[in-house]
């Protein structure tokens, strides 16, 4: 299993930044994924998910109504759009591995995760 986050940087607030995620070593397109971001110093924290088929996205109640997760089965990509940025949305952002035919998995199920990308937005 291997999953490679791209997308992160710099932003100012109220901005937006696409992540994306290829997922490489499994059959993409029949298991649930997931977005988490472990800020300096705090413990890491459940973004929100998206079911195995995309029909079902769910979030944190902190980016409910400014982040959208999408996936692309075709291409082995899940995506986190991200918009009106605060500052304390910095954080680094990893995708992870969910259960095969996960519809909601809790934050426990989700396993294998990525390097990761920084986010940082800041003015």
């Amino acid at each position: 299993v291997q999953l490679v986050e791209s997308g992160g940087g710099l932003v100012q607030p109220g901005g937006s930044l696409r992540l994306s995620c290829a997922a490489f070593g499994f059959t993409f397109s029949n298991s649930a994924m997931g977005w988490f971001r472990q800020a300096p110093g705090k413990e890491r924290e459940f973004v929100g998910g998206i079911s195995w088929s995309g029909g079902i996205t769910y979030y944190a109640d902190s980016v409910k109504g400014r982040f959208a997760i999408s996936r692309d089965n075709a291409k082995n990509m899940v995506y986190l759009q991200m918009n009106s940025l605060k500052p304390e949305d910095t954080a680094v952002y990893y995708c992870a591995l969910g259960p095969k035919y996960g519809v909601t998995p809790r934050m426990a199920e989700f396993g294998n995760r990525g390097q990761g990308t920084q986010v940082t937005v800041s003015s």
